[in-house]
């Protein structure tokens, strides 16, 4: 027979892998074509013992033996709690090699948002935001390649990598081949569900290569047994071989050293006796050779095991409670047992510490074998130790995890500080899990509020329901007095609104409000209450509601935040309902200070969120006062970015400035701030509000660009369709619904969305018809089916326009009411359209002005003026429709 055997240098865990091998060689070759080759990823899989190991091993060799620079790190069965632990590993020799200011040179702006996860930088006092944290991983790897090219990734047991590791690897693996880097993840096929298991199947997806590793044929079997044993093993000895070992190669590797150890030879009349040494060598066979070496070896072996990583003979002895002296002797016996080795120098971690296991499965057996109640009193012990040893409270709370609740007030404030450190760089999972367990011990009746508080703080973003259970129980408890007990029903609130339960975040802070007597606290509590009902698209006391906050904002100099707020939300209301411009810029102007946003209602400010200043801008960006609105709105990406916020923040930052970018007429502008903000809306998901933002401005920006077929397909493929969200959205999506439909030629459903928006409308009192522009296109609409009806529209915007005031909304009414005239009297109309809109900050609208009341006056002059301004504003249909008209002659 002919024996598949592997080259000389290889381990005898690479006998049949040829197709692997060259896989890689194929695409080491690609990388080192030239410094602009795509990357690639390549993915092994294979059962507990199957080589993964061993090809990640022969890969850096012959990577370094090809001048390639090669990072490593291991997923860990007991670290997998361990927030960012493996991209640690991964990234952080590179990052401490370079002095902090090359780190810096290197990360950029990411060097403080993504550094305190890779533990070269502390973390700042915000709140890190996860996917921030997660692109910034990205880039500091895409910077790094570029420094260090030709460079190679292993990622060995991603199957144990910890979640925060496997969110950048997915979010990587998306972009590898823009990143002229080779990637390598070795895992076993199962193991994880949940997140962990979509984020890998997300790799999966991405790689160029994924092979499944399969076991070592009969043949191979023989080879490697003569290979090992010599070649006098006669065939019934290897076939026997195989069978015990089912071709597993790790398996075969140990079978054999015991074969060799037994010293018997490797004929058929010893086959008998494979199978008692192939239990010998796994699961409680090995813990049985571990007894054998005594007490002493168990216990260096047992604490070795809960220790996972960072495994030093001093740490050892001090959790086994050995001398140092008997912790040497027990090191040697181990490693001579092949329990324990020295890790290999070229993969060696910085953490990696003296010793590590042979193979995650010994690891996994020793684990296993320590009894219930010792393993979880030597965690216990481990978090002191590790804690001593200077590593911090997070570091330990992977063992205090592990330890039963016993009323300990120390450990849970233990577990408190480790929630905190997690939050800061970007971990809430990790910071939940603490919290949660801190509640099992449980807290003494004083905290135990708290702890629910700062639960439900962290998981206010990533599981809103969960968050209204945990605060709600905060409060209805003793522990959470003055600003505390403030902060919890603000964000029970803003669970309840995540959660599309807006009545209930009204009620609620109504309901606490009503226990405070007038002052700070209860002025605070009502500005919150109006500003949820403020963003309620389905308020039935819209009247009342805007009569009361007018009310008390009267009161209000704006001398400190919570008359800011109401300010603002008087503000915003009154923009929103058409009252005189000018005075909604009164108001606003109130609250600023020194031109600038107040300390405390700043974009990345927690005490009251994004929604004022969010507000505020818009009652500009709705007044005509766009200078102002643009400078707010490019104020909350720069703060955002800065910060590393790149979740829900940013995609509505960029959906404000896209918005800004609309308002001015940019729309070539406003369009790639909106996909932008589409596509980081797409990473939180669906329906949410801040989805409905990026989704309806990009329709509405597309279709003033006249783009109508691109504008269907998004809403198509985005939901751009009833049911419409809770919450308000900017502009009316109904609104500009219906113009879609129009615009697609479905005239009697465009007619029929519209007429929805004029009901809404009129419930919330609406009468901004800027904001809320369903009356223009409905009057257009129905121009020729029902003129009468048409001319009542139009009249009716018209007067809302003028009690508005703003040049926009005049000479948008103007144009409508254009639209509807024939002869001089459309003329006339158009000309004093062209007038307002021509002092109006909104250059679409004025090229559109221009463009008609070209056509209507017969003007090649007015028209060419209308043509250049539509070029200049990306408004692509307009451009067609007055060359069309130019080139016909008909001017």
């Amino acid at each position: 027979m002919t024996e598949v055997r592997p080259t000389p240098t290889a381990t005898a865990s690479l006998w049949e892998r040829d197709e692997e091998l060259a896989a890689v060689e194929r695409a080491l070759d690609a990388l080192r074509a030239d410094r602009s080759s795509s990357g690639s990823l390549l993915v092994f899989r294979g059962e507990a013992g199957l080589g993964k190991t061993a090809l990640l091993a022969e890969t850096r060799r012959i990577a370094e033996a090809r001048g390639c620079t090669v990072w490593s790190a291991r997923g860990s069965e007991t670290l997998s709690s361990v927030p960012f632990n493996v991209v640690r590993q991964l990234l952080q020799p590179a990052l401490l090699s370079l002095m902090p200011e090359e780190a810096r040179e290197y990360l950029g702006d990411w060097y403080d948002i993504a550094g305190p996860a890779l533990g070269i930088t502390e973390p700042g006092e915000r709140q890190a935001d996860p996917q921030g944290v997660c692109d910034g991983l990205v880039v500091a790897v895409r910077r790094l390649a570029r420094r260090d090219w030709p460079l190679v990734l292993l990622i060995d047991d991603a199957h144990w990598a910890d979640q925060e590791t496997l969110r950048w690897l997915a979010a990587f693996a998306e972009h590898v081949g823009e990143q002229n880097v080779l990637v390598m993840v070795a895992r076993r096929p199962g193991e994880v569900s949940g997140d962990s298991a979509r984020h890998l199947d997300t790799v999966a997806a991405a790689g160029s290569s994924v092979a499944n590793l399969s076991a070592l044929t009969p043949d191979a079997t023989a080879g490697l047994t003569r290979a090992t044993l010599g070649a006098h093993a006669d065939a019934p000895f290897c076939r026997e071989v195989w069978a015990v070992t089912g071709g597993n190669p790790y398996e075969t590797v140990e079978l054999l050293a015991k074969v060799q150890d037994s010293e018997f030879e490797p004929t058929e009349s010893a086959a008998g006796e494979l199978r008692a040494l192939n239990r010998a060598a796994r699961g409680g066979g090995l813990v049985a050779r571990l007894e054998t070496l005594g007490i002493d070896a168990t216990r260096f072996a047992w604490a070795a095991a809960i220790l996972g990583a960072g495994i030093s003979v001093e740490l050892v002895a001090e959790l086994a409670t050995m001398s140092l002296d008997d912790a040497v002797r027990c090191a040697d016996l181990l490693r001579a047992a092949r329990i324990l080795t020295e890790p290999d120098p070229a993969g060696v971690q910085p953490d990696d510490g003296e010793l590590q296991f042979v193979h995650p499965l010994i690891a996994s057996a020793v684990y296993n074998s320590i009894p219930d109640a010792l393993r979880t009193a030597m965690h216990g012990i481990a978090a002191r130790v590790v804690t001593d040893n200077g590593h911090g409270a997070a570091v330990a709370a992977r063992h205090l995890l592990e330890v039963h609740p016993d009323s300990d007030e120390e450990l849970v404030e233990q577990l408190r500080e480790a929630a905190r450190e997690h939050l800061a760089v970007g971990a809430p999972d990790a910071a939940r899990r603490c919290l949660e367990r801190a509640l099992l011990e449980p807290p003494v009746p004083e905290v135990h509020a708290r702890v629910l508080h700062e639960l439900g703080s962290a998981t206010l973003l990533t599981a809103p329901a969960t968050t209204i259970d945990h605060l709600q129980t905060a409060l209805a408890m003793p522990g959470l007095d003055g600003d505390e007990r403030l902060d919890a029903v603000y964000r029970l609130s803003q669970a309840l609104l995540h959660n599309d339960q807006l009545e209930e975040a009204v009620r609620t802070v109504e309901a606490e409000a009503a226990k405070h007597a007038a002052g700070p606290a209860r002025l605070r509590l009502q500005a919150v209450q109006f500003m949820w009902e403020g963003l309620h698209a389905g308020e039935a006391d819209a009247a009342g509601r805007s009569a009361r906050l007018a009310e008390l904002a009267a009161t209000c100099t704006g001398r400190d935040n919570p008359e800011r707020a109401l300010l603002i939300l008087r503000g915003f209301d009154a923009m929103a309902r058409g009252e005189n411009a000018e005075e909604v810029v009164e108001l606003c102007d109130r609250v600023l200070v020194n031109g600038r946003l107040a300390p405390g209602l700043g974009w990345t400010d927690p005490e009251w969120g994004l929604e004022l200043p969010m507000m505020l801008a818009s009652s500009y960006a709705f007044t005509d006062r766009l200078d102002r609105a643009e400078a707010l709105y490019n104020e909350a990406l720069r703060a955002y970015e800065s910060a590393g916020w790149s979740g829900g923040h940013l995609s509505l930052a960029h959906a404000y400035v896209g918005l800004g970018h609309r308002r001015r007429g940019r729309l070539r502008e406003a369009e790639a701030s909106l996909r932008k903000s589409l596509a980081l809306a797409e990473r939180v998901g669906r329906r949410l509000p801040l989805h409905w933002s990026a989704t309806c401005n990009l329709v509405d920006t597309l279709l003033a660009r006249g783009h109508v077929d691109q504008a269907w397909q998004v809403a198509e493929d985005y939901g751009f369709a009833p049911p419409y969200p809770s919450t308000i959205v900017l502009p009316d999506p109904r609104s500009v619904r219906g113009r879609l439909l129009l615009a697609t030629g479905r005239t009697k459903e465009g007619i029929n969305e519209l007429e929805a928006a004029e009901k809404a409308a009129a419930v919330r009192g609406h009468h901004n018809t800027v904001l809320v522009p369903w009356a223009v296109d409905l009057a257009r609409a129905l121009a020729t089916e029902d003129p009468a009806r048409a001319g009542r529209l139009a009249t009716e915007v018209r007067r809302h326009a003028e009690r508005f005031g703003t040049d926009t909304a005049i000479g948008e009414a103007l144009r409508c009411a254009a639209a509807l005239e024939t002869g001089q009297r459309a003329v006339r109309l158009a000309e004093q359209a062209v007038t307002y809109l021509e002092a109006s900050p909104c250059q679409y609208e004025h090229a559109a002005a221009r463009v008609e009341y070209g056509i209507a006056a017969r003007s090649s002059a007015e028209l060419r003026r209308g043509l250049t301004l539509a070029r200049s504003c990306g408004a692509d249909g307009l451009v067609a429709q007055a060359e069309a008209v130019l080139a016909a002659g008909r001017i």
